[in-house]
């Protein structure tokens, strides 16, 4: 049997994330396939419905080739360069259908799956964001594809396929990028802790000094502010598809601590890739 046909890669990544790759690429491809015209525009996006599924498929075989070792230049990192490397992609790719993108964003979700599962979680691979982890990698995979797959059914009205055990998925590659993509304006001069808890799932630290941020799975020690919110909410805020006062107007958001005024703050720290 060859890798990945009908089996799972566990041993590599962390239980469940290949299935959610899997089921997320499947959902991607639901909400495309049959869509006859792909010029739709995309809700606050300046691409069309078939330039942001084209770029998907391309983001899937990048991240494929590099599950499988492959040195790819795709920017610097910077959201800017990240952003003007996805341009210039699109451009050399003329694909707009919508059922031939469908299933090169499965067929690519497939491939690096199998990539990974031919190495250790804890392999290092060289990503547009930095160094990861095999694991984190895949987790920046599923994070990439709910993010523009969330657009996606927005532009053709159909349910969108994040749900929390998904963005608890996620939160390996948020973890890691987010030190990343810290936007330094918005950063400059403060020092401050955060501890950021899902509702009914996992949390993390943040924790600011002079505007350098450090971010890791574990709860900060006294944090200024603590944030408990909604899973789905988080990672469409992380992702730049959410605004803060709506959420917390919503009580999606609860916050507490000595400066519980920082929390709408939080999601300006970080500039979404």
């Amino acid at each position: 049997m060859e890798p990945g046909a009908g089996q799972d890669v566990r041993s590599t990544l962390p239980e469940g994330l290949a299935d959610a790759i899997r089921g997320t690429a499947e959902d991607i491809a639901g909400v495309l396939r049959g869509v006859a015209d792909t010029s739709i525009p995309v809700p606050g996006s300046e691409w069309t419905l078939g330039e942001a599924a084209a770029h998907l498929a391309q983001a899937n075989e990048l991240m494929a080739d590099i599950a499988a070792g492959g040195v790819r230049s795709h920017g610097d990192g910077t959201p800017q360069s990240l952003a003007a490397a996805n341009e210039r992609a699109l451009a050399g790719f003329d694909e707009r259908r919508a059922d031939p993108l469908a299933d090169m964003i499965v067929e690519h979700a497939d491939a690096c799956l199998r990539a990974m599962d031919q190495g250790a979680a804890e392999e290092t691979v060289a990503t547009p964001l930095g160094t990861m982890t095999r694991a984190e990698l895949g987790s920046y995979l599923l994070t990439h594809m709910l993010g523009h797959g969330y657009d996606l059914a927005r532009a053709v009205g159909r349910p969108h396929m994040i749900d929390p055990a998904r963005v608890e998925l996620t939160m390996p590659f948020m973890i890691t990028a987010m030190p990343r993509v810290t936007n330094e304006a918005a950063t400059t001069g403060l020092t401050a802790r955060y501890t950021v808890r899902l509702r009914g799932g996992s949390g993390f630290g943040a924790t600011f000094t002079d505007g350098a941020a450090t971010v890791t799975p574990r709860p900060s020690a006294r944090p200024d502010c603590t944030i408990l919110i909604e899973p789905v909410t988080f990672l469409l805020m992380a992702l730049g598809r959410c605004a803060p006062w709506g959420a917390i107007a919503r009580g999606r958001v609860l916050t507490w601590g000595r400066k519980p005024w920082l929390a709408p703050r939080f999601p300006t720290l970080f500039t979404a890739p």
